[in-house]
């Protein structure tokens, strides 16, 4: 029996297990990753029609690609390990749910698997030059640059830049997730991505103090939680080697991710530093005319207009976001007014509660705030649940000290308000008094409205 399987398959009657019915992404050993791989690039389609099937294009056959329609290239960056990115089914997903368009994975992990990260690195330009003869060949059957939009991760980042230049940055868009900065900090604007290289570039950066690029590099640059430890990642090598090496800067795929679902929008908010950011001085996006302040992800191209009439046509965005999906943060000022003789120095934590018991915190703690007597400090919070209905808040005061005697900061009004829903009421609470370390509760009450 086994004799007679052995001859019908040597006649091709049966079908190998290496023969695929779905191409998926190359997959490769540690092994590979340590001898090297040459560079072999697959573009592999992905449409409504097949959304979880590919289909390998090349060149000389487009196959069911529409060049009438928006086409979306994924590129991907160094893969040390030789494994496939866990993140690229939900991307090609998640494409495909905002809008009807061509998704092309570009799978270069023959190339891009390697534990020298030169290796990879010298085989960017190469793939660039692969993907522009592809994109000729598109442009020969009638598709517009306007239409091609290139996300790029990490090296994949600098090979959209790239592509971007070679046609005189006329491609649609570009966003870079975290680009790469081993070998490319510090280099001139031909031989990284740079805000030329499409009619849109957004960036997100997220692991700038290793493994992604600090400077901006885009028309917008997102800095989320100030570009570098994020919530949820580890903060030290004991907290897990491989997820600390590698996940603050894949952070930015799960953020840009999170934009592709609608129940919300990571907001954020121009400003030359997140320190001036986290102090509350740059929450107006200084645009009455636009709808809101820029969004980070998918829908960053919403501030294309009126980035392009800027002059430079380029600007930082910070946010802070939440350890967990979908990762939104709401924010709110706390306004006190304090009445104490001598200036207290201290932090402020703030808790929210709605009537169904649901409680979030905010601790606003990256400085101490200097209360002075009848001055008004105005204190960013950031909360990562909407409470639509504040029913009681409690407020913490302390100075970090561990040792003498407790402080007390004498509080002659408090008041919240929303920035997130700004139309919601300001709440108020007059007259009290937070002794150091301990928590107090109170139910608000409705701000009196100002008399015009």
């Amino acid at each position: 029996m086994l004799r007679l399987y052995f001859l019908i398959s040597l006649m091709g009657l049966v079908k190998s297990d290496t023969d695929e019915t779905c191409p998926s992404f190359t997959k490769l050993s540690f092994h590979s990753a340590v001898v090297g791989t040459g560079l072999n690039v697959r573009l592999m389609l992905y449409t409504k029609r097949n959304e979880t099937c590919a289909q390998v294009i090349n060149s000389t056959d487009l196959g069911n690609l529409n060049v009438t329609k928006k086409t979306t290239f994924i590129i991907h960056g160094f893969r040390p390990t030789g494994s496939p990115p866990v993140w690229m089914e939900n991307l090609v997903k998640g494409l495909l749910n905002v809008q009807e368009m061509n998704v092309v994975v570009v799978d270069w992990n023959r190339g891009a698997t390697t534990v020298i990260y030169t290796h990879a690195f010298n085989k960017t330009r190469k793939v660039a030059l692969i993907l522009k003869e592809f994109i000729d060949q598109m442009l020969a059957k009638g598709a517009s640059l306007d239409n091609i939009y290139m996300v790029g991760v990490s090296l994949g980042a600098h090979i959209s830049g790239f592509v971007g230049e070679m046609y005189n940055g006329q491609l649609g868009r570009i966003t870079g997730l975290d680009p790469a900065g081993p070998l490319f900090n510090g280099r001139p604007p031909q031989d990284r991505l740079d805000a030329g290289d499409a009619q849109f570039v957004d960036v997100i950066h997220s692991d700038t103090d290793a493994l992604g690029y600090k400077e901006p590099l885009g028309n917008i640059d997102f800095y989320p939680n100030g570009g570098l430890d994020q919530p949820g990642c580890p903060k030290t090598i004991f907290g897990g080697v491989s997820k600390y090496f590698k996940c603050d800067h894949q952070m930015s795929v799960r953020l840009y991710l999170a934009s592709l679902i609608k129940n919300c929008a990571i907001t954020a908010y121009p400003c030359d530093s997140y320190r001036d950011y986290r102090n509350g001085k740059c929450v107006s996006c200084g645009t009455p005319q636009m709808m809101s302040c820029p969004l980070l992800g998918y829908y960053a191209d919403k501030w294309k207009d009126y980035l392009r009439d800027r002059d430079p046509p380029m600007m930082k965005a910070f946010v802070d976001t939440a350890e967990n999906e979908p990762f939104c943060i709401y924010h709110y000022f706390v306004d006190i007014v304090s009445w104490n003789k001598n200036v207290r120095r201290g932090v402020i934590t703030i808790k929210l509660k709605d009537k169904n018991g649901n409680i979030t915190e905010s601790k606003i703690d990256h400085e101490p705030a200097a209360f002075h007597k009848y001055h008004q400090v105005s204190l960013l919070a950031r909360f990562n649940q909407d409470l639509d209905k504040v029913a009681a808040i409690s407020l913490l005061f302390s100075t970090g000290s561990v040792i003498g005697p407790k402080y007390k900061l004498r509080v002659l009004r408090m008041k919240l308000r929303s920035l997130t829903h700004p139309e919601r009421p300001q709440l108020c609470r007059y007259d009290l008094v937070l002794v150091e370390n301990v928590e107090t509760f109170f139910q608000p009450i409705l701000c009196p409205k100002l008399q015009v």
